[in-house]
């Protein structure tokens, strides 16, 4: 199957554009042409009940979050949200039209977090903020009118990969996260897999800014196989919460996302796995450019809502 056509044709659009990749830019300049990337195929200004900007005092500072009440109010439960941009772009409006349709298809209050971003916080720094971020929401959850019982958390890309290690760690430290929305998630750094070599180069997201990304996130001297920055390393997946994990056909990180869901699967968590065909990396976003994305994202939401009832 080839790319989807709408979207075939808006990556020739990028392809004429013949700007410098990400890693040629330096991270200020990947930052902005992310931020234009998202304002051309997300939605603006959807409609929702409420929006908040607030912050929380995490382990380096205070933490940005945004707060979204849906259209027809909450029905208690929480999903709290992690943008994906390689933990060095991305931001709360980058994905700003994202999570308003999360909240509004699960009924669901979400939180979006903007965690510190390498080089200038490299890892750990954004693992210690999503998991803060969990942790504050359940210490909080009266005041911000959510059950503390109900809470799921969700990423795409790199935000999957956090959602995916808030969901390890609280496993020993708490809270108890009920679901877990993984959208094409990375799982291993330097994983070698087909969808890697099939799909490194024209499709959104190619190897050479994968490696960028990781050589921006991870200090020189890391651990390679620490499970913090590779989930699928982890030695026991057994209790980890429900999950819907979602990849892409023509996406670099679909073989990782496939076998973090198999091997969770393998050890007796109640997971569903979905590959959207002729679809490539960032589409659960391009809900205004494509019909797919919208009704991938009205699934994902029930998914939530029914996982939070």
């Amino acid at each position: 199957m080839s790319v989807h056509p709408v979207l075939q044709g808006f990556l020739d659009q990028l392809a004429s554009l013949d700007s410098p990749p990400a890693r040629e830019t330096g991270p200020a300049g990947a930052r902005e042409a992310y931020e234009l990337l998202h304002s051309l195929t997300d939605p603006a200004d959807l409609p929702i009940g409420k929006v908040e900007d607030t912050t929380f005092k995490g382990p380096g500072g205070e933490v940005p979050i945004r707060i979204y009440t849906p259209v027809g109010g909450s029905d208690g439960g929480c999903l709290v949200f992690f943008h994906g941009g390689g933990f060095v772009i991305g931001s709360l409006n980058s994905h700003d039209g994202l999570c308003r349709n999360l909240a509004n298809a699960s009924e669901a209050t979400v939180i979006a977090v903007d965690y510190r971003l390498a080089p200038e916080h490299p890892f750990p720094a954004a693992v210690d903020d999503a998991l803060a971020a969990v942790k504050w929401v359940e210490a909080h959850a009266r005041d911000l009118g959510v059950d503390p019982h109900r809470l799921a958390v969700a990423g795409d890309s790199a935000g999957g990969n956090l959602a995916t290690v808030a969901c390890q760690l609280a496993k020993k430290s708490g809270p108890q996260i009920c679901f877990q929305l993984l959208i094409y998630p990375g799982t291993k750094a330097n994983a070698n897999t087909a969808s890697m070599s099939e799909n490194a180069h024209g499709y959104i997201l190619d190897k050479p800014t994968i490696e960028w990304f990781r050589d921006n996130y991870l200090p020189e001297g890391t651990d390679m196989s620490d499970p913090r920055h590779s989930p699928l390393l982890a030695e026991d997946l057994s209790g980890l919460p429900p999950a819907l994990v979602i990849t892409a056909e023509y996406d670099p990180l679909r073989d990782e996302g496939k076998a973090y869901a198999d091997r969770m699967a393998g050890s007796g968590v109640d997971v569903t796995y979905k590959n959207y065909d002729d679809m490539t990396h960032v589409f659960f976003n391009m809900t205004g450019l494509l019909e797919e994305a919208k009704d991938a994202v009205k699934e994902a939401g029930k998914a939530v809502k029914d996982a939070l009832a």
